[in-house]
C-alpha cells in the first residue's frame, strides 16, 4: 500500500486499484506537488472542514465522481453544493468499503466550513490495502489517544500534525505517538505557512531516539510504501 503526501495534511492511500485521497486542500496550498485538476480519487475523506483541509473537495469530487466521507453535517453541505455521492457518519462510525473500512475517531480542534459549517472534528482510521493508516486530523495531544493503540489493530502507519500553532506541536506530538504506539509515523501540517515551520528531522529523532516508532519524512510529492 502506498501513501504520498501531497503537502499540508493531505495525502493519497492506494493499493493498487482503489486511491482515497485525504484533506484534498490543494489550490492556495504551497507545498503542493499537484493541482486539484490533476489528482484522481475514488474516495475523499475529510478530518474536519477548516479550509487548509476541506480545500478543493467539491471540485474534485465532481470531477472524478469519487465518494466523499465527512462527519455528517459536512456531508449534508457537500450533499446541497451539488456532490453526488456523500457518506456522513459521526465520530465513532465506521464504514466499510469493498476495499476495506474507514472509521471516525476524536480529535481536540475546532471545526467551520469555509461555508460557514459548524462540526466537530476528528481523525479516521482508514484500513486498506491490509494495512491501518490513522490520521491524526489536527488533533492537540489528549491523553484518549492512548485508545487507539488499544483497539487490537495495531496502527501500521500513523499521520501525525507537529506544526504547532493550530495543532500540537513535534514536542506533543512525540507523546502522541508514545501512545498511539503505530509502527511508523509520517509527519504533517508543518512547514506550509510561518506560523507552523518547525523541525521535522529533530521530531523523527526524538521519536526514534525514544523507541517508540520509524519515522518517515516525506518531501510533498513523495511516496511511502508500507509492506
Amino acid at each position: 500500500m502506498d501513501i504520498r503526501w501531497l503537502g499540508h495534511s493531505a495525502f493519497t492511500l492506494t493499493d493498487g486499484s482503489t486511491t482515497v485521497l485525504v484533506d484534498p486542500f490543494l489550490t492556495g496550498n504551497p507545498k503542493a506537488p499537484v493541482s486539484a485538476e490533476e489528482v484522481e480519487a475514488d474516495v475523499i475523506l475529510l478530518t474536519h472542514g477548516h479550509g487548509d483541509h476541506y480545500g478543493d473537495v467539491v471540485d474534485v469530487a465532481q470531477r472524478t465522481g469519487a465518494t466523499v466521507l465527512a462527519v455528517a453535517e459536512i456531508a449534508g453541505e457537500l450533499e446541497g453544493l451539488g456532490v453526488e455521492n456523500t457518506i456522513g457518519p459521526n465520530i465513532g462510525g465506521t464504514v466499510a468499503f469493498d476495499w476495506g473500512w474507514v472509521k471516525m475517531v476524536p480529535a481536540w480542534h475546532t471545526s467551520t466550513t469555509p461555508n460557514g459549517t459548524v462540526t466537530v472534528p476528528g481523525g479516521l482510521l482508514i484500513h486498506i490495502g491490509d494495512k491501518l493508516v490513522y490520521h491524526l486530523g489536527d488533533t492537540a495531544l489528549f491523553s484518549d489517544l492512548q485508545l487507539i493503540g488499544r483497539r487490537g489493530n495495531r496502527v501500521d502507519v500513523a499521520l501525525v500534525p507537529i506544526g504547532g500553532f493550530f495543532t500540537m506541536d513535534r514536542f506533543d506530538a512525540v507523546t502522541a505517538v508514545e501512545l498511539v504506539q503505530p509502527f511508523q509515523v509520517i509527519p504533517c501540517h508543518y512547514d506550509t505557512f510561518p506560523p507552523i515551520e518547525t523541525d521535522a528531522q529533530a521530531f523523527k529523532a526524538d521519536v526514534e531516539h525514544a523507541g517508540f516508532a520509524e519515522v518517515i519524512v516525506l518531501e510533498p510529492g513523495a511516496t511511502h510504501t508500507v509492506r
